[in-house]
Formats: C-alpha cells, sequence, structure tokens
C-alpha cells in the first residue's frame, strides 16, 4: 500500500509540475481550480468512506460478542 501511495504521489507531482511549466498562464490557472476541487472530493470521499468502515467492522465486532 505504502508502494501504491508513493508511485500515487509522483504521478501527482509529476502532473503538477507539468502544468507549472505550461506556458499558456489561463489553462493553468483552471487546471489548478479543477485540481483543488478534485483533490477536495477525493478527500471527502476517503475520509467518508473510512468512517462508515469504521462503523461496519465495530457492528459487526459487538454482534460478535454477544
Amino acid at each position: 500500500m505504502n508502494l501504491r501511495r508513493c508511485r500515487l504521489g509522483e504521478t501527482v507531482i509529476k502532473a503538477i509540475r507539468q502544468v507549472w511549466n505550461d506556458e499558456s498562464g489561463q489553462d493553468v490557472a483552471e487546471y489548478a481550480v479543477m485540481l483543488a476541487v478534485i483533490l477536495v472530493i477525493v478527500i471527502g470521499t476517503v475520509k467518508l468512506i473510512g468512517t462508515n468502515a469504521n462503523n461496519v467492522f465495530s457492528q459487526v465486532s459487538s454482534q460478535m460478542t454477544n
């Protein structure tokens, strides 16, 4: 999992560098806004899924002990 995160991080950094080095100014601003929106959606989804998964595992654990 850590290797996958590392590769994902490298991919994101590479994409940011490509966008940063792009000479067309308006496109860079649009890409930055789009990237920010996508990151907010992804982070929110991961947090929601993580919380729900934790709740499910807690319920299963409490049912097994009863």
